[in-house]
Parts: structure tokens; C-alpha cells; sequence
């Protein structure tokens, strides 16, 4: 009888050591890139270069202050992934690169990211240090004018969020409204490499 608990355990303990790593939840980038570098300002006015960050995770996305709905669901969304993971959250960084360098100055980006977390960056530059930055990262930014209103217009954008790992590449990619719980899920598991 022993000797079959013994064998039980063992085969047990084999098999699981035969599982393939885990399941992570957003879409993989596979094999991961190297993520396309840059450097912005951030809302302190200092420079952020995105391949200074290694041996940070960093969680990218565009968008804008004056958004009315994707901006702020998924800056709420990547908050409540912090305070998830609460001290391993340490060696992750959130940065909102705008959409709408014309409005989205260093006060108001300020303002606007520490409403969510007061870690949280906003970085910002010119138009054309930021084109580039979009083209490289896939984003599709398109001004839309409002003559009827009095924000004059708004920026149409694509709502992805950009995962970098600690090696500085890209990871990950997450859909508007990706579950918290999946996006905790996979930053466990990349903590830990």
C-alpha cells in the first residue's frame, strides 16, 4: 500500500512538472519584439525613454484627458490591476501617451493620470515625435472635428493596451474592456521571469 501512495505521489509530481507554462489571457505577442523605442516627456517634465524602463514591466496606452468613455474605463481598469497585485505592482509602470498633444499639456496630464493612480505617467511630446510613436505601435489616431460643440473636436483612437516586459519587449496586447482579472492573472505570471 505504501509503495502505491509512493508511486501515486510521484507520478503526480512528474506529470505536473510535464505542463506547459500558463495559459496567459491577453494576445500573446509571439515571439515577443523588441518594443520600438522612443522618448517623451513626461507630465513632470522630465524624459521618459521607454528602453530605460528594463526590468519594468511597462503597461502603455494612447489615448487623451478629454476622452469621455475608452480613456477613462481602461485607466480605471489598469488602477484596480495595481492594487491587485498590490506590492508586486512595484515593478510595473502605467504611462497614458496622448492622442491629443495640442491639449494634453504636462498640468492637465498630470491631473488627469493621478485621478486613476498617483503613479501613473503622462507622457507627451510634439506631433511629430509622436506620429512615429503611433506608427510603430500600430495606433490609429484621427482628429474629428465637433463644429457644434464646444470642445471643437475629438480624437478618434484605437483602445489597446501595450504590454512591455522586464526584457523591454512587447508582450502583450489587450482589447478594450480585457477582464482585470486577466490582466492580473498574466502579470503574475510575468513578474515572476
Amino acid at each position: 500500500m505504501l509503495r502505491f501512495i509512493i508511486l501515486t505521489i510521484l507520478l503526480v509530481v512528474g506529470l505536473s512538472a510535464c505542463s506547459g507554462p500558463p495559459e496567459l489571457k491577453g494576445t500573446v505577442i509571439d515571439p515577443p519584439l523588441p518594443a520600438p523605442d522612443f522618448t517623451l516627456t513626461d507630465h513632470n517634465g522630465q524624459p521618459f525613454t521607454l528602453s530605460e524602463q528594463k526590468g519594468n514591466i511597462v503597461m502603455l496606452y494612447f489615448g487623451f484627458t478629454l476622452c469621455p468613455d475608452i480613456c477613462p474605463i481602461e485607466l480605471a481598469n489598469l488602477a484596480a490591476v495595481k492594487r491587485e497585485l498590490g506590492a508586486a505592482a512595484e515593478t510595473m509602470q502605467v504611462a497614458l501617451i496622448t492622442v491629443d498633444p495640442e491639449r494634453d499639456l504636462p498640468e492637465r496630464l498630470e491631473l488627469y493620470v493621478q485621478t486613476f493612480d498617483p503613479d501613473f505617467i503622462g507622457l507627451h511630446g510634439d506631433t511629430e515625435t509622436l506620429e512615429p510613436i503611433y506608427r510603430d505601435y500600430g495606433v490609429f489616431v484621427q482628429r474629428r472635428e465637433l463644429p457644434e460643440s464646444a470642445m471643437e473636436y475629438t480624437i478618434d483612437h484605437s483602445g489597446f493596451v501595450y504590454l512591455i516586459d522586464k526584457a523591454g519587449r512587447w508582450r502583450m496586447l489587450y482589447a478594450h474592456n480585457t477582464p482585470t482579472a486577466d490582466i492580473v492573472s498574466d502579470l503574475r505570471v510575468l513578474l515572476r521571469e
